[in-house]
Formats: structure tokens, sequence, C-alpha cells
């Protein structure tokens, strides 16, 4: 059952306990098996592969079987429905339309004393999206991973996700990969497929960049192999908080927090707000949902553990306890969404008003559903173009205006003890 709250004390202190959820537990077993794996992989390379995809996936592939075929690409098309495929290609559209928007744009500055700055984004030469399997597939990470690679112009983009049962991939997720430009896809998961896109196998090409969410061996198998390659992020359990009014509607709310929760047992489902009647209604909406809910056990332990409803004296207090838990998915159910969007400092994506659940984010609207997460929205963005980017600085001084800055250069240069950097700029300015 979702618990309800009333004191701001008790409501801070399991809103903590909620944030610190993702590596609250003993994880040392899982870091040494993460550490084994890909320890493994960079030495064994393809071997490893094959070898971990057969004892954690349970399937026996050959090498020549760990790229996806191209007339098994083709044939995707043939195994969704209509239906599903002009929803693919609608939101392809509409997340490439909203990424154009976000690409950086190098600039150059003259200034009068013949001093030239300026910056110039190019982007990396390979990147690689990790696409997870597992409970359910996911054809809309795959074109919120590939787009804004896409869009970057990424020379080379490479997917690896976890094969199915006859080592098969899930047809949506194959053309929802196409419909995004990518056709280099390798049926490898888990911490196996992050060592592999490191480091480099004979089959599998080593990348730049790592993108994509995945379970606690991907996760930390990313933050190992971070420094060699760049990430996008250590993706925690999903999660949203919902601050609502008298206004919100107890059924929407109830839907909404379970459609995080049906994500996974750590998923977090949180309401604050200053109606204590529609808290009730919507824990009894929550229960009655649950009832018959195709997810219902891993559903229902999400809720029993990370399912929250906290009821506030004010909007005010109820913004105050958001930017504390730093959510992922902020929905704003009041009256006036926009007068209470001034208040918010920290959240990963922010829906306001009655008519926008976190699923239009998820699937369609254009904006990334890669977060941050675990209160990560205090310091960090969306997956993004700028993600699969990089910015080189730009100087150039005239001799004019090297002499000018001479003196203060050697000046700098000898108080840090460093006298080979005064001499470089001495030499050319005598």
């Amino acid at each position: 059952m979702l618990r309800i709250i009333n004191r701001q004390l008790d409501a801070e202190r399991e809103l903590k306990r909620i944030g610190d959820r993702t590596f609250s537990g003993e994880i040392e077993p899982q870091e040494k098996a993460v550490k084994e794996i890909v320890t493994t992989v960079k030495n064994k390379g393809d071997e490893a592969l094959l070898d971990y995809t057969a004892k954690f996936d349970r399937q026996v592939l050959e090498v020549v079987n760990l790229r996806v075929s191209g007339s098994e690409l083709d044939a995707a098309y043939q195994q969704i429905s209509q239906d599903l495929l002009h929803a693919i290609q609608l939101a392809c559209q509409k997340i490439e339309a909203f990424h154009r928007q976000r690409v950086p744009r190098s600039w150059v500055q003259f200034n009068e004393d013949d001093i030239v700055l300026g910056k110039r984004y190019t982007p990396v030469d390979r990147a690689g999206l990790y696409v997870p399997g597992g409970r359910a597939s996911y054809p809309s990470t795959v074109l919120m991973n590939a787009i804004p690679a896409k869009v970057a112009k990424v020379p080379r983009i490479v997917m690896v996700t976890p094969p199915g049962e006859e080592g098969k991939i899930n047809p949506a997720v194959l053309v929802a990969a196409q419909e995004a430009g990518i056709e280099e896809i390798y049926r490898v998961g888990g911490a196996q497929a992050i060592a592999a896109l490191a480091y480099g196998t004979d089959t599998i090409p080593k990348v730049d960049v790592i993108t994509g969410p995945g379970n606690i061996y991907v996760t930390l198998a990313k933050k190992m192999v971070y420094g060699t390659v760049g990430i996008d992020s250590l993706a925690g359990p999903s999660e949203v908080l919902v601050i609502a009014d008298e206004t919100a509607n107890p059924t929407h709310v109830a839907v909404d927090l379970l459609a995080q929760a049906e994500h996974d047992p750590m998923a977090a489902a949180i309401l604050i707000t200053t109606d204590e009647k529609l808290a009730y209604q919507v824990q009894k909406e929550v229960t009655r949902m649950l009832e018959g809910h195709p997810r219902k056990t891993l559903t229902e332990k999400a809720i029993a553990n990370y399912g929250l409803a906290v009821v506030v004296e004010s909007l005010e207090v109820a913004a105050y306890l958001s930017n504390l838990f730093a959510p992922e998915h902020l929905e704003l159910e009041v009256s006036d969404p926009w007068g209470l969007i001034e208040k918010i400092r920290h959240a990963g994506a922010i829906f306001l008003g009655h008519s926008t659940p976190e699923a239009v984010g998820d699937y369609l609207a254009g904006p990334n559903h890669t977060l941050p997460t675990s209160g990560a929205a205090r310091y960090a963005s969306a997956l993004g173009v700028e993600t699969f980017m990089k910015h080189s600085s730009l100087i150039q001084y005239s001799d004019t205006a090297l002499k000018q800055m001479s003196s203060t250069i050697q000046i700098l240069a000898q108080a840090e003890g460093l006298p080979s950097h005064g001499d470089s700029v001495r030499l050319r300015t005598e």
C-alpha cells in the first residue's frame, strides 16, 4: 500500500532513504564480478563475449552471429504491425526535430586588440549505444540514444543489446534502430557488452562514448571503464515525483505513479500534495489498480518499498521537498504549473499541467528520456546531442597582442616557477 506521511521531518528522512536506494545495499560482490568480466573481455575479446553470453543469457552463439545480419534487419519490418511502425516513425520525427535545436554552434570572436578567441564543436568518431533487454523491450530507448548521436553527425554508431530466445532481438528494437539510422547491431548485453565497447574486440569496435541505461552490472561496468571512454551517466532505477493540489484527478495521479513503479522493483513513485483528501484518494486508487496489474509483483514491491504520499501545508514546501529529492521526472499537476516552476531548481524533466503525463516524454514529445536519477539532477542533465560532441578552444594572438601581454604572462609564469613558460613568450617578443 502507498504510505502517507504528514510530517515534513519524516518526509525529508524518507526522501533521503529513497534517494539513496541505488547503492544503499552491499554491492561489493557485484563490483568484484564486473571487474572480472571487464578484465576478461579486455584480454580475451570475442571468446569472452561468447562464454558470458552462454553463461548469463543462456544463448550459444558463434562469432559470426554476434552481429545482427541484414536479412534479420529486413525481416523485422515484417514482424511488427503497421501501427507500431508508424508510431516509431512519428516518434523518430519529433525526437529528431527537438534535438536539432540543441546542436551546439562553433563560434569565433575577433577582438579589437588582434586577439581571436573561439570554440569549435566536433562529434566523437565512434559511439556505442546500450539498449537493455530483460523484463521488457525498449524501442523508445533506441530512439532516445541513437537520434542525438545521429544529429551530432557521429561517423560510426554501433548498438549492443542482449539476445533473447534463440539469439533473437526484439523486432521493434531492430526497426527503431533502422529508423534512427543504425544498422550495426550486436547481440551482446550486460557488463561484457560495455567492456567490448570500451576496449574493442575483433568483432566489436572500440568506441569513444557509451550511452544507455542498464542493470546494476551495466552501471558498474560503465563506471569502471569511464576514463577509457566517456559515458552519459550512471543511471539508477526510474523515479517520478508528482506535486499536486486540489485540482488534480486522483485516478490520473495514481496511474502516473504506477507508470514508474512498473519499470522495476526499485523504481520510486512519490506524491507531494497540499490536499490530504487527494492523498487518501490516490492511495485507494493505487491499491485498486494494482489488483489486476499485469506486472503486479514487481510494481507492488516498488510501491511498498519506494512509494510515498506526502501531505504538506503549501506548494512552497512541496517545491522545497522536490528540490531536496531532485527527481528524474517531475509532474506539476497543479492549477498554475508555470507559476510553481519558478520555485523548482532540480529535476531531470518537468511535465506541466494535468494533461502532460510523464509517458509523453518517454515516447513522443521530443526531449530525451535518458535522465539523471538518484539526485543527480542537482548537477546533471538529460542525454543530448552534446553527449556525443566535444569542443576545442580556439586562440590566436597577433605579434602586437603578444607583446602587449608579454610582461603579464612572464610575471605569472615566474610566480609559478615555470621559467620556460615565460621564455616561450619573451623570446618571441624581444
